[in-house]
């Protein structure tokens, strides 16, 4: 892959200026300049740089420290957008989930530190001059994720990395190097270590992005990574080509997570997930995933019991059969007239019952039953009706 000259952004180029001015070392690194040489869309490039924090942060009017004791801080601009601008580190311990870094290492020592060639690349923005020194734009070329160094103490330094290998290669469609891979299954067991809350992010991001979901999970599957952490993924027999990959802009990791999970509910309680990612899975568990017939009176009594998971458990349907369900224009048609379908639907509420005398638990039975006549005859949905039926009811 031949280096180019990169388009870098006005307020990058300020900055390195600013430090270079200063006497410091600022040039461009990290995956933005992977994503350039590749084409592909990229975030905002960061800043590496031979100041420290402290210098950094007396340079700069508007700083935050967003990782000053991993040495990075955010530089914000005359817009207010922020970049992260990181001293240049060397590793002085590590043990497989954290690093102890030092300061004072040259651009060379940051770049040796980083976890595959295809990262390990740095350009600087002024004198549009690269530095390749771990042949990262030749892994490019073909298409290569590859270990900096020695691939094993790579992994035992921070274990996450295995799952990185394994995001790049399903989002590229790259093959991982033979020595790497070697290394990753060797250093699988070391994943335990690793919090949830770390091993969430990348499955989540994983699934976001990878260009296919089979070859991402053959990977979790057949490097250790899901015996480790994700032992209910449907993975190693007969997955090949059971679903098709949904777009990259329809990636939710929820969803896909229990498309491809049994349990998946304990999955996401085991990678820590938040209490409403946890409740979606639960409710599309729950179902029914589909309602008994496709007259327009069962959809509504199917929406009625799933209630906020409808939408949901349509997307999950066509994940797994590749088309939209046969009752998907049904639901659209009854959202479209707005018919109800749940008690927040109905034209009266507790309040109005009361008024004409019900009380008590008296008043969550009426409005179940009220409910259930509306959503044979949404027509019977106005204040008037149901209160008819409501003192018949009594």
């Amino acid at each position: 892959m031949n280096f180019r000259d990169l388009e870098i952004p006005q307020p990058i180029l300020e900055i390195a200026r600013t430090l270079e001015d200063a006497g410091f070392e600022a040039w461009c690194v990290g995956g933005s300049l992977r994503d350039a040489l590749l084409g592909h869309q990229h975030s905002d490039y960061d800043v590496a740089t031979s100041a420290t924090p402290d210098q950094v942060q007396k340079l700069f009017p508007r700083t935050i420290g967003v990782g000053i004791k991993y040495g990075t801080v955010g530089v914000l601009d005359r817009s207010r957008a922020l970049h992260e601008v990181t001293t240049f580190r060397r590793d002085v311990a590590t043990d497989g989930r954290h690093a102890v870094v030092a300061y004072g290492a040259s651009l060379e020592e940051d770049l040796a530190r980083r976890d595959f060639t295809i990262n390990a690349l740095a350009y600087h923005p002024l004198r549009r001059e690269w530095r390749d020194p771990f042949q990262g734009a030749l892994d490019l070329s073909q298409r290569l994720v590859r270990a900096v160094g020695d691939p094993e103490q790579r992994f035992r330094e921070d274990y996450l990395r295995i799952l990185r290998a394994l995001r790049f290669a399903a989002r590229f469609d790259f093959a991982i190097d033979p020595a790497t891979w070697d290394a990753a299954q060797k250093s699988a067991s070391g994943l335990g270590q690793l919090s949830a809350e770390r091993v969430r992010d990348e499955w989540f991001k994983s699934l976001r992005t990878a260009r296919s979901i089979t070859q991402l999970v053959l990977l979790w599957a057949h490097v250790g990574a899901a015996g480790a952490w994700l032992p209910e993924l449907e993975g190693v027999e007969g997955f090949e080509n059971a679903y098709s990959d949904p777009p990259l802009t329809d990636r939710d990791p929820v969803l896909l997570t229990v498309l491809l999970c049994r349990a998946p509910v304990a999955v996401l309680q085991r990678l820590k997930a938040s209490n409403a990612e946890i409740a979606r899975a639960a409710a599309l568990v729950k179902g029914p995933e589909e309602p008994r017939s496709i007259d327009e009176i069962s959809m509504r009594r199917w929406l009625a019991e799933v209630g906020p998971a409808g939408p949901d458990l349509l997307a999950l349907w066509r994940l797994r059969h590749g088309g939209e369900a046969p009752w998907a224009s049904t639901v659209a048609q009854i959202r479209d007239r707005g018919d109800p379908v749940g008690r927040g639907d109905l034209a009266i509420s507790g309040n109005d019952l009361q008024a004409v005398g019900i009380t008590g638990p008296q008043i969550g039975t009426t409005l179940a039953a009220l409910l259930d006549r509306v959503l044979e005859e949404p027509g019977l949905n106005n204040r008037e009706a149901l209160l008819t039926l409501a003192r018949k009811l009594r």
